[in-house]
C-alpha cells in the first residue's frame, strides 16, 4: 500500500515539476479563465435603460443569480484545456508509453495523473476566485463555498483524466474530449452552480446539503468507475 502510494505521488510530482518548468498549459488555462471572467462582468453590467427599471438593490440580485453559472463555466471551461493535454503531452514526448512499460498497476497511473491535474486546477481556483469576487462584488471566502469548489473540482478532474486517456490516440481528441466530458458531469455543474448561488444569497450550509450529497455521490461513483475502466482506457 505505502509502495503504491509513493508511486501515485511520484507520478503527481512528475506532472507538477513538468508543468511548472514549461507553463505551456498553465498561461492558457488561466488566461483563458480570466478572459471568461471579465468578459462576463461587462457582458451583464446593466445599461441605462436597465438601471432605470430596476433599483440598486434588485440590480444586484439579478448579478447574484448569475454570478455562480458565470464562475463554473469559466472553471468547467479552463479544465477541459488542460485535460486535453494531460495525455497529449505524454504521448507527444513518448511518456505514456513509458508509463505503461512501468511494472505498476493501471490505477497507480490514473491516480497520480488525476491527483496532479486535481492540484493544479484547485491552484488556478485560487487565482482567479478573488479577481472574480472583485468583479462580481461577492465574497468567495466561505467554507461552504470552499467545500462546494473542491467536491466539484474532484469531480471534473476524475472524469476529465478519463476521457482524456480514453480520446489521447484519436485524431479529433479536442474535439471528442468535450463532447465525452460534458453530459456526463452536467449534474455536477448543476449543483455547484446551486450550492454557490444558494450561499451568495444568504443560505446556510443545510440549504445546500442535498447538492453536496450529489457531489460527493458523483465523486465517489466515478472514481469507483474510472478505476475499473482505466486499464482499458488507456490501451490504443
Amino acid at each position: 500500500m505505502s509502495k503504491s502510494i509513493g508511486q501515485i505521488l511520484a507520478i503527481m510530482r512528475k506532472d507538477l515539476i513538468s508543468e511548472s518548468r514549461t507553463r505551456d498549459v498553465a498561461v492558457s488555462v488561466l488566461v483563458f479563465a480570466l478572459l471568461v471572467i471579465v468578459v462576463f462582468s461587462f457582458a451583464f453590467e446593466p445599461g441605462a435603460e436597465v438601471t432605470k427599471m430596476f433599483t440598486n438593490p434588485q440590480l444586484e440580485q439579478i448579478k447574484l443569480l448569475v454570478a455562480p453559472g458565470v464562475l463554473w463555466v469559466s472553471i468547467v471551461f479552463a479544465g477541459v484545456l488542460s485535460f486535453n493535454r494531460s495525455f497529449a503531452q505524454e504521448k507527444e514526448k513518448g511518456c505514456l508509453d513509458a508509463l505503461k512499460l512501468c511494472p505498476i498497476d493501471k490505477e497507480v497511473i490514473y491516480m497520480g495523473k488525476m491527483l496532479g491535474s486535481l492540484v493544479f486546477l484547485l491552484i488556478v481556483e485560487i487565482i482567479i476566485f478573488p479577481l472574480f469576487s472583485v468583479l462580481f462584488n461577492v465574497s468567495l471566502l466561505d467554507p461552504a463555498i470552499v467545500l462546494i469548489a473542491v467536491l466539484a473540482t474532484i469531480g471534473f478532474v476524475c472524469v476529465g483524466i478519463l476521457f482524456s486517456a480514453l480520446s489521447v490516440y484519436t485524431k479529433a481528441r479536442e474535439i471528442l474530449l468535450p463532447i465525452l466530458f460534458f453530459p456526463i458531469v452536467t449534474p455536477l455543474i448543476i449543483a455547484a452552480v446551486r450550492g454557490t448561488g444558494s450561499i451568495l444569497q444568504g443560505g446556510s450550509f443545510g440549504s445546500i446539503s442535498n447538492w453536496l450529497g450529489i457531489m460527493v455521490a458523483f465523486d465517489v461513483i466515478f472514481i469507483i468507475v474510472s478505476l475499473f475502466i482505466f486499464e482499458y482506457a488507456i490501451e490504443e
